[in-house]
């Protein structure tokens, strides 16, 4: 609650409190990949929001989004980005069934 400054504690921590090492080690690991760096804190936050739609975690979908418009995300690049992450699914699993191989010029570089 310190560290991010609120009076709430969500329920994942709430979880993650009944084991000790994982709550430590998990919030070791937060802040460091989510700490300003070489992505801004937004683009962290959008990746996250594809990723757990991807992974199909209703919690984390809901709780990045909400952290996602927290760091300025609008509603048009929310509409983006679940374009993206619908073309991307929906690419992946062509080539994947198609079985393309990955172009030598992509490997290259």
């Amino acid at each position: 609650m310190a560290s991010r400054k609120t009076d709430w504690v969500n329920n994942f921590w709430k979880v993650l409190a009944h084991h000790p090492e994982t709550l430590q080690r998990i919030w070791s690991n937060i802040k460091q990949v989510m700490s300003n760096g070489a992505l801004d804190p937004l683009t962290k936050e959008l990746i996250y929001v594809a990723v757990s739609i991807t992974n199909n975690c209703g919690y984390c979908i809901a709780s990045h989004t909400a952290g996602a418009k927290a760091k300025g995300m609008t509603e048009e690049q929310l509409g983006e980005l679940l374009a993206v992450i619908g073309l991307a699914n929906e690419t992946n699993r062509l080539a994947i069934g198609y079985g393309v191989p990955v172009d030598d010029r992509f490997l290259s570089s």
